[in-house]
């Protein structure tokens, strides 16, 4: 498919869900796709996919894309389970490698090689989250769990609803 014949917008979900916490935006790409089966967020021009734990064929989802909005944890000094909105300039690195797996790479490396060849999204919203565990564990921590909800709401309303 080449990248016109993409939905304008996609959310994508990164993360590990064997690892506890960077497991949140897997997660929240669920729900969120989840909700717009049951018709309480977009589908016409909106795409939902979950990216797993990144790497360079993010590439080819997020080309020529009108906005990108992504989810993952980001380690960012704040209290666990805190949510931040931000773009891409107002970060130096968003992902922490882990190094747990070969597919992983900075996202932000994915968007630098984007606009390289001229795909670059319009927009891109990433939307972090702050883990309090990143350890082998296929739960997100009672932190977060109880959040989720809140974290739905706000992504939500960035994708339209």
């Amino acid at each position: 498919m080449a990248a016109t014949d993409h939905k304008p917008v996609i959310v994508i979900g990164l993360g590990n869900p064997l690892m506890a916490d960077e497991g949140i935006g897997s997660t929240l790409v669920g729900r969120l796709e989840q909700m717009a089966r049951e018709g309480r967020l977009p589908t016409e021009h909106v795409e939902y996919m979950d990216g797993g734990c990144g790497g360079m064929y993010l590439l080819h989802s997020i080309a020529g894309r009108r906005k990108v909005i992504l989810i993952d944890c980001a380690k960012m000094g704040l209290p666990p389970g805190t949510l931040r909105r931000f773009t891409p300039a107002d970060v130096a690195t968003v992902k922490q490698m882990t190094h747990l797996s070969l597919h992983e790479v900075d996202i932000l490396r994915v968007i630098e090689l984007a606009e390289m060849i001229d795909q670059r999204p319009d927009e891109i919203v990433i939307f972090g989250i702050e883990p309090e565990k990143i350890e082998p564990d296929m739960n997100l921590t009672d932190t977060l769990e109880p959040r989720i909800g809140e974290y739905l709401k706000l992504i939500a309303k960035e994708v339209g609803m």
